[in-house]
């Protein structure tokens, strides 16, 4: 059998010239797909009190420009500190556990005018479930149940895994960040 050499084929809708242009050429490692095995994650990331992240993708791990993807695992009988992700959108995927995710939100125009604060928000997941995180949102993870860890895999709208602990809850309003 002889190796045959592919020539790339002319640029077009489906097949742009990514030799150049205005961020110039690709970088060796936007040239082909990467495959991070389980157990290869990287515990170095920025991390919360009560939590464990671990980074599968990312700028320096795989070469991505725009988003980062990891795990989270968060142990039985556990409350993270309060935290946002910066300007990171954050999704996340529940593989195992309940976690029950908290934040602040207004109470509304009617109970603000009679002194109400703010409300205690609380989503309760579980396997299967997705989750939206919106950028800067202050919120945190619990894990009720004294016997069940959580695993949840995240992805994020920016590089690297963005974190910025708090030291307590607040809400976020509109222009506020």
């Amino acid at each position: 059998m002889t190796s045959q050499s592919l020539s790339p084929p002319p640029p077009d809708g489906f097949h742009p010239d990514l030799t150049g242009g205005p961020s110039g050429p690709l970088s060796e490692a936007r040239t082909r797909v990467h495959h991070v095995r389980a157990d290869d994650l990287d515990g170095g990331t920025a991390q919360t009190d009560g939590m464990r992240r671990f980074a599968a993708i990312g700028g320096v791990r795989v070469g991505s420009e725009g988003m980062w993807m990891g795990q989270t695992a968060v142990a039985p009988a556990t409350v993270s500190a309060d935290h946002h992700h910066g300007d990171s959108e954050t999704t996340i995927y529940v593989v195992s556990g309940h976690p029950e995710f908290v934040f602040l939100a207004d109470p509304g125009p009617d109970l603000a005018e009679r002194g109400a604060g703010p409300e205690a928000v609380r989503l309760c997941t579980g396997p299967g479930d997705y989750v939206f995180v919106p950028p800067f949102v202050p919120h945190r993870e619990e894990i009720p149940d004294p016997d069940e860890v959580a695993v949840v895999v995240i992805a994020r709208s920016t590089q690297e895994a963005v974190v910025v602990n708090l030291p307590g809850l607040y809400v976020l309003r509109s222009g506020q960040q």
